[in-house]
């Protein structure tokens, strides 16, 4: 059994593009795959119960039938940072509820992809960040790279936060989330460079969600 946990550069590079890609191949090979995010804010409110997208599309992509609930245990209608809206709502964020549910998903899969919220350092409450759970679960981290104007900055911030935790950075994978520019080759060379870590691919700007369900193509699974 193995687990990953994907992080970002920032929010909106396309974490959970990038992990339904690897969810993808990984189900592509016949592993039993599960796709987790414990924490997800920005969710609508529909018949079913509060439903954030990106939990959807993980529980959509993974091998496995599971409940909403098994994918996404901790929902909150507003888009802003975990730590505000939990506190706001009396309904705080433990590493106790984080971990069950990944124990839960471990007993059943063979490859279970934990994907987090924001970036590295998202706050989970006043004292606690994602980056302070990943490391007591000593999970190996994947990287989405948003490749824009900025990102070589944040990605080597990013990957250097990671290390100094004592974790491994599995991979990084580049997300064209813009139509590439001017400079695209020279960021990626850059990147290429300066990351010291598995390159898994890149996946191309991608106009619908159709294209979207096709993209396990462009990554390789790390190791």
């Amino acid at each position: 059994m193995t687990r990953w946990f994907i992080t970002g550069t920032d929010t909106e590079v396309g974490k959970t593009v990038a992990s339904g890609a690897l969810l993808q191949a990984a189900s592509a090979t016949g592993l039993r795959t599960a796709g987790y995010k414990p924490v997800a804010s920005g969710c609508e409110i529909t018949p079913q119960g509060i439903r954030n997208s990106d939990a959807l599309a993980l529980q959509r992509y993974s091998s496995l039938a599971l409940s909403y609930e098994q994918v996404n245990p901790l929902a909150f209608v507003e888009p802003t940072s975990p730590h505000i809206i939990s506190a706001e709502e009396g309904r705080p964020i433990t590493f106790a509820t984080l971990s069950a549910g990944l124990r839960a998903l471990e007993q059943q899969a063979e490859w279970v992809l934990v994907e987090g919220a924001g970036g590295w350092f998202t706050p989970l409450s006043e004292t606690q960040t994602y980056a302070d759970w990943v490391e007591a679960e000593q999970l190996p981290v994947i990287l989405v790279v948003g490749v824009k104007l900025g990102c070589i900055n944040h990605a080597m911030l990013t990957a250097e936060a990671v290390k100094a935790r004592g974790l491994r950075l599995a991979g990084w994978i580049a997300n064209d989330i813009q139509p590439p520019g001017k400079r695209h080759q020279e960021y990626m060379a850059t990147l290429r460079q300066r990351i010291d870590a598995p390159f898994l691919g890149e996946i191309p700007h991608l106009s619908d969600t159709a294209e979207q369900a096709e993209c396990g193509r462009y990554l390789t699974l790390p190791r």
